[in-house]
């Protein structure tokens, strides 16, 4: 587990910690309080990258296409 705070961390670098912190809570080798604390930073890394994704997901859904099929900018995502 890194000291990174989670809103700090990039897609990339919170599924890599998420990916290890599942891993030591599947291996059930850790003590109980180390265990929940695992939980509680899983829980956040999940929701990190599930923003990152939606973010993502709203900008691509924000670039329009001409009549060729090619991308002519980017129209402001609604709430931005």
């Amino acid at each position: 587990m890194t000291e990174t705070p989670v809103d700090q961390m990039t897609f990339e670098q919170a599924m890599k910690e998420l990916e290890a912190v599942v891993g030591q809570l599947e291996r059930g080798d850790v003590a109980l309080d180390q265990s929940i604390a695992l939980y509680e930073r899983g829980a956040a890394l999940k929701k990190r990258c599930e923003d990152e994704l939606k973010r993502a997901e709203e900008k691509v859904a924000a670039i329009t296409l001409d009549a060729k099929g090619e991308p002519t900018g980017t129209q402001p995502v609604e709430g931005q």
